[in-house]
């Protein structure tokens, strides 16, 4: 982005504009004259092929941090990310979602869906802070899986990420507006335009939804260190209110209110754990930070796992906390752990509660609009996305191209779309990166090129394929026959076997240098399966609205992303080959392995 001075005609007065050059969207050959994008596109089966089949390197993925400009700051230790992790997480899911769940799909077991998804969640975190601990850039997901499973899947990948985090801070901002009506003393819809000409579940319009993103992308771009200080002091407030709630709370507490536990049965513990992941959907963007951290082997594994432990016990303690306030079928919708307390005869509290959640929301959208920049910083130094949403700023050391661009996406959703669309959406596109996260662990260790025979190999992928299969089998069964077990005699068998078969008959090919996931390959096999398993619990319209995004990324991966990324990789590995380097394939990039 160039900055330059011009003149307003006829006032004398001079002001600093943008400009954003043709080159800084698409400087690729591809996108220099028509003859050459026409000659790219007969080539897109073999550019297609070359991108499935190459894998980058950890240092591929540490040189690539060069094509921001200027590097990010390393500011952040193991305490900053406890903090972060806990503000990315920590809002709408629990504040929210918890009392539409416990009302209409799982009744008081709804700790139970926390639990289960609360255990996946858990599962993932080890598998991302092994990759952030050997990877410490800003790409998160997507700088792991573009090295172990490829281009392509990565890009799948990085639109739905980049998905996941536009819907999550639209369905946080869209909950900031209901807790921000309740401590004001009216209803969320008070605060609302209501459209009757446009379609259902879209006509509400949510202007404060706008104006608190607008704050947040002020603070983001600005300085990461300065998020993070607004962070801790978000954080403090949030977990009092969240003490108060449950020591003033288990004063009313009733266990009349715990006597129909299930009314729903496991099939509704098991399909509101789908919809309550999203109350776990932002710590992955504490892994985007590991650029910016001081020291990532130590502090990375803190930071992650630690905040995942103190987040999920918090949620359960909450879920147990409201279902003993009231019965789970009175418990409000938008703003529950408010009107439990309205509902118990301490009005007054309520207002409280609505403070404390509007803090922890808003870390929840900071975090999210620091992590989310990250992740396109690094998809975008690929060119698998513009190069200029890449640039960082030298005066911030924040991207800020990326923040502005993310957070305006994010707030026209959050203006148009209502909270349940959003977070059934989300949690989709989350479980599936997060079973891809897990997969692309399992290839790290037991494949490298040029160590992993041919029949190692081709064991890895029988192994693989058998547990992906037996789990969507699982999935699959588990949606279409409420009442029956058989199925489950035969897939989940399946399951172990293939994983017993991996653990015996497949060497590792690699160990991690500084800090791995125990149990391999169990743990990563069982956070597939879980993740798989919740994906079958969610309904139908939203797999629709995910297969309408997928078929969007693909589109614009043929026509523009696919070329891009190709004319990128093939000017550095020239530039690579003049200056005599050696490696000419992004693979070489990988150095030599670890065994």
């Amino acid at each position: 982005m160039e900055v330059e001075s011009v003149e307003v005609s006829g006032t004398g007065i001079r002001m600093r504009v943008c400009s954003c050059l043709k080159d800084q969207f698409f400087p690729e050959e591809t996108f220099r004259t028509w003859g050459n994008y026409v000659k790219s596109m007969k080539e897109t089966p073999a550019r297609l092929m070359n991108r499935v089949t190459t894998r980058s390197g950890d240092q591929a993925e540490m040189q690539v941090k060069a094509r921001s400009q200027h590097d990010m700051k390393k500011t952040l230790n193991w305490w900053d990310l406890i903090w972060f992790g806990m503000g990315a997480v920590i809002g709408a899911g629990i504040f929210v979602l918890t009392g539409l769940e416990a009302r209409e799909v799982a009744g008081p077991a709804v700790i139970l869906s926390y639990v289960v998804s609360g255990v996946s969640a858990l599962l993932s975190v080890f598998c991302y802070t092994e990759f952030a601990v050997e990877i410490p850039v800003a790409g998160g997901s997507f700088a792991y899986l573009r090295v172990e499973l490829g281009d392509f899947m990565a890009f799948i990948a990085a639109g739905n990420i980049l998905l996941e985090y536009v819907i999550g801070g639209a369905a946080v901002a869209r909950s900031w507006t209901s807790y921000f009506a309740t401590l004001c003393g009216h209803e969320p819809d008070d605060f609302r335009i209501y459209a009757p000409s446009l379609q259902e579940n879209y006509d509400h319009l949510d202007p404060v939804a706008i104006g608190i993103i607008v704050v947040v992308c002020i603070f983001a771009v600005t300085s990461t260190k300065g998020s993070s200080r607004l962070n801790y002091i978000a954080s403090i407030v949030h977990a009092g209110v969240i003490l108060f709630i449950i020591v003033f709370g288990l004063i009313k507490a009733d266990t009349k209110n715990y006597s129909n536990f299930a009314p729903f049965g496991v099939r509704g513990v098991f399909k509101a754990s789908a919809v309550l992941f999203f109350a776990y959907v932002g710590f992955d963007a504490v892994s985007t930070m590991a650029e910016e951290t001081k020291d990532p082997a130590r502090d990375i594994p803190i930071g992650l796992v630690g905040s995942m432990v103190i987040t999920t016990t918090i949620y359960c303690v909450l879920a147990i906390t409201l279902c003993l306030m009231q019965p789970y079928y009175n418990i409000d919708k938008d703003a529950p752990f408010s009107e439990a307390f309205k509902y118990v005869g301490w009005g007054w509290a309520r207002y409280i509660v609505a403070f404390g959640a509007l803090k922890g929301m808003t870390s929840v959208l900071l975090v999210g609009a620091v992590g989310q920049a990250r992740y396109l910083t690094h998809i975008a130094r690929t060119h698998m996305m513009p190069p200029w949403f890449a640039i960082v700023n030298s005066r911030t050391g924040t991207p800020v191209n990326a923040t502005v661009v993310m957070l305006a996406a994010t707030a026209v959703i959050a203006f148009f779309t209502k909270l349940d669309i959003l977070s059934n959406l989300l949690s989709i596109s989350t479980l599936f990166i997060f079973m891809l996260v897990a997969v692309a662990l399992l290839v790290r260790r037991y494949y490298v090129s040029g160590v992993t025979t041919a029949g190692d190999r081709n064991k890895l992928v029988i192994f693989l394929a058998l547990i992906l299969a037996s789990s969507i089998a699982t999935a699959t069964y588990w949606g279409l026959s409420e009442k029956g077990w058989i199925g489950y005699c035969i897939t989940v068998p399946i399951w172990i076997l293939a994983t017993v078969g991996l653990r015996v008959f497949v060497p590792q090919a690699r160990q991690p240098k500084m800090w791995g996931v125990p149990l391999v390959p169990w743990l990563p096999s069982a956070s597939i399966a879980i993740n798989i398993f919740l994906l079958g619990s969610i309904d139908k319209d939203s797999f629709v609205r995910f297969a309408a995004w997928t078929a969007f990324l693909l589109l614009y991966y043929f026509f523009f992303g696919l070329h891009a990324s190709y004319d990128t990789a093939m000017m550095y590995e020239g530039k690579t080959a003049e200056n005599g380097e050696g490696p000419k394939t992004e693979e070489d990039l990988k150095g030599e392995p670890d065994v």
